[in-house]
């Protein structure tokens, strides 16, 4: 979910990171690059299970050489997930702390590229191929900091537990599996999660900030289903159930959830409204002095950069109607997508489309739900994330931030763990928000530093 423009030269790109940071040593960076590589260059789509298999093993492989024995890959669910454990230098009280991150990534077709997305290349300043910035950066860089501290001889004040899932994408069973029949594996104080947070510059070089998530939304579809006895289509009746369909889903996209603020997206806005001016600096102004504000949380939400951040919002994102060209339909179906605000039910969602829909169509739920409440603001990982980021970034602010949509860390988060987005690459906005889109790139300079970053950050935590 996460990240040389054109015309910006690899010196501009350079000025982003602090003056005070020191290089890190020429062989880790380039051991980073390597395993970057090697897994770009593997399609570990979701569906392509010989190819989940074949990062997983080079992965496992790879702490298996470093001296890890505690390493453990499962087949599941048509995929594989990787946990492995650094243990604690000594007998400790201490809980140990997750890493987080996925090995899977959305397909990518050749024929919508200008490049092999499957190929590892290097261009203008960036990394470019599918995973570069969703997420096999953090994969990388939480692998190469493992493989360090381990060579380093690094004495660990609790264990580290890595935890590498392959359906992510898809189904999440991993964490899912994870968080629950597995737990005894993967049992921690707290997790974090390279699959969010990070940096934004704007094309000029200004930094907007680097984001800590703490919170996500949760993800659950509903069904609209109109139904009707049918006849003959040269015999129209009022009642369609296509027609009925269709003024539902007008209802839907008419309809608003009631704003609301929690403690992360209060302090993100906080934030975002010193460094905007005009109508929208205004609007985040209006909706923190007034949270019920609707007005000015539909201002907010008017703009592509912040839809989401106020409320739960739903989209119709799938429709099928009828059985013949020359029959009335006897039943009418859309799909619709939910993004749910953390601490509202799902069965409070619900009741709220099936008014907005009316008594002609029937909202049911499509697929379990997994509850993701916000975790809390840890003062540890805090101080972590920001010492880290500032080391390159001097006086960088540092941002709580909910995502809308979904990672691993809601399986985790459901069941009591708290879990933080803690990535230290960045991206330049908007051209580089390619995530799951064509000509997926990440600086190669913000991949630099997020190697650096995760060793320093690790080690602050379990130093």
């Amino acid at each position: 979910m996460k990240i040389s423009l054109p015309l910006l030269s690899l010196s501009v790109l350079a000025t982003f990171a602090s003056q005070s940071w020191a290089a890190q040593p020429t062989d880790w960076k380039q051991k980073g690059t390597d395993i970057f590589r090697e897994i770009i260059e593997i399609p570990s789509v979701s569906d392509r299970k010989q190819e989940v298999d074949r990062v997983s093993a080079y992965l496992e492989k790879l702490f298996l050489d470093a001296g890890f024995t505690n390493v453990v890959r499962k087949p599941h669910d048509e995929t594989f997930s990787l946990i492995v454990r650094l243990p604690a230098a000594q007998k400790t009280k201490k809980k140990p702390i997750l890493l987080l991150g996925h090995m899977d990534v959305v397909d990518a077709l050749r024929s919508d590229w200008p490049r092999d997305p499957f190929k590892f290349t290097q261009e203008g300043g960036y990394y470019y191929g599918r995973g570069t910035s969703d997420m096999k950066s953090g994969i990388a860089a939480i692998t190469n900091t493992m493989l360090r501290l381990k060579a380093e001889g690094f004495k660990s004040s609790r264990d580290i537990i890595v935890l590498f899932t392959g359906d992510e994408e898809t189904d999440g069973k991993g964490a899912e599996r994870a968080a629950t029949e597995w737990r005894s594996l993967v049992d921690a104080e707290f997790a974090l999660n390279a699959d969010a947070g990070g940096g934004t510059f704007t094309p000029d070089g200004r930094l907007l900030g680097f984001s800590i998530q703490t919170s996500e939304k949760m993800y659950q579809s509903f069904t609209f289903t109109a139904t009707n006895k049918g006849g003959h289509s040269s015999r129209p009746m009022p009642d369609n159930a296509i027609y009925e369909l269709a003024d539902a889903l007008k209802g839907l996209a008419a309809h608003r959830f009631a704003p609301m603020q929690n403690e992360t997206t209060r302090a993100y806005f906080t934030h975002r409204a010193t460094q905007e001016s005009g109508p929208l600096g205004d609007a985040m102004r209006r909706w923190l002095a007034n949270p019920k504000d609707g007005a000015a949380a539909d201002l907010i939400e008017a703009d592509p950069s912040e839809v989401g951040q106020t409320r739960t919002r739903c989209v119709a994102t799938r429709l099928s109607g009828g059985h013949a060209d020359n029959a009335l339909p006897q039943t009418a179906r859309a799909i619709v997508n939910c993004r749910i605000f953390p601490g509202v039910d799902a069965k409070a969602v619900q009741a709220e489309l099936q008014a907005a829909a009316g008594d002609k169509v029937k909202v049911e739920p499509h697929g379990p739900s997994t509850p993701s409440p916000a975790s809390p603001l840890r003062a540890d990982v805090m101080k972590a994330y920001t010492q880290s980021v500032r080391a390159r970034h001097m006086n960088a602010p540092i941002v709580p931030s909910m995502s809308a949509g979904a990672t691993d860390g809601l399986f985790f988060r459901a069941t009591g763990m708290p879990v933080y987005g803690v990535d230290g690459s960045w991206i330049v906005t908007p051209d580089d928000e390619r995530a799951h889109g064509r000509d997926e790139r990440l600086p190669v300079k913000a991949f630099e530093e997020n190697l650096d970053h995760w060793y320093m950050m690790l080690k602050q935590l379990a130093g």
